[in-house]
């Protein structure tokens, strides 16, 4: 379905019943990638899956794309559904950045959070440099250039030998994103701010999931935030690398559906 936000038109995606659990993808793809996630989570939860801006089948707006900007645009899709009680916010990896924002502007829609495959800091002047980099590739050479260079870092090392068909899908995904998108999103993502200072204040359960073999982030990131949140659960992957949902799915989706049963049983008590 498409639902009017602010000054654009997104892609939401809507399944299933109980808990509002929000998927929100990283970069550069779009809520293809949660399909493992959408097809069996949505018997223990309303599940929405939001192409962000520019992302998928969402158009693309003038640019930075702020996480701040993205968070609202997810509250206002949470609005506009008409999602009366908190929700439990799924990111991963920009799609992290994302939650964090959400949860320092809409606390009080926040019942729970799962941060997959992401970090609390913001970026260092060398990555900053990257982006700008990368950003200045697409306006010139176009999308493939995220591709290629980001394509082969994405998932476990072990997965391009024995998933070629998973590797053909999620080029597809980035495929679909445009160039304005991607350098808007490089944008927001370079300037956001650093998230560090938020992990103290968070007073809701978080669910933690890394990929063992992230050749993006690596699983120390993790262990730091989970150091730091005071009622966090972390696990680690094995066998998955930034994209850990697509490539250890039941796994990822057992760890989601423990948190959920939990998050459920401690409102009933």
């Amino acid at each position: 379905m498409k639902i009017k936000i602010q000054d654009t038109q997104l892609s939401v995606e809507e399944h299933g019943s109980g808990p509002p659990l929000l998927l929100i993808h990283g970069f550069p793809l779009n809520r293809e990638m949660w399909h493992p996630q959408i097809e069996n989570l949505s018997s223990y939860a309303h599940i929405i899956a939001p192409d962000l801006r520019g992302h998928g089948d969402s158009a693309p707006t003038h640019g930075p794309y702020t996480m701040d900007l993205l968070a609202d645009d997810c509250a206002a899709i949470l609005k506009s559904l008409g999602v009366d009680k908190p929700a439990i916010i799924c990111g991963l990896s920009m799609g992290g950045y994302v939650a964090f924002a959400f949860y320092r502007k809409y606390p009080s829609l926040v019942r729970g959070m799962i941060l997959a495959a992401t970090r609390a800091g913001a970026d260092s002047p060398e990555a900053q440099e990257n982006r700008d980099k990368a950003a200045a590739s697409v306006k010139e050479n176009g999308i493939q250039v995220v591709n290629e260079g980001m394509l082969p870092k994405l998932m476990a090392s072990q997965t391009y030998g024995y998933r070629p068909e998973l590797v053909d899908q999620v080029k597809t995904i980035i495929d679909q994103t445009s160039s304005q998108g991607m350098v808007a999103a490089l944008m927001g993502m370079k300037t956001r701010p650093d998230s560090t200072p938020t992990l103290d204040d968070i007073r809701v359960p978080v669910l933690i999931l890394h990929g063992a073999d992230d050749q993006i982030i690596p699983p120390s990131e993790a262990e730091f935030m989970h150091s730091r949140i005071s009622d966090s659960h972390l696990k680690i992957i094995s066998s998955a690398g930034h994209l850990l949902n697509l490539e250890q799915p039941q796994v990822f989706n057992q760890a989601v559906t423990s948190f959920l049963n939990s998050l459920e049983r401690n409102r009933s008590t």
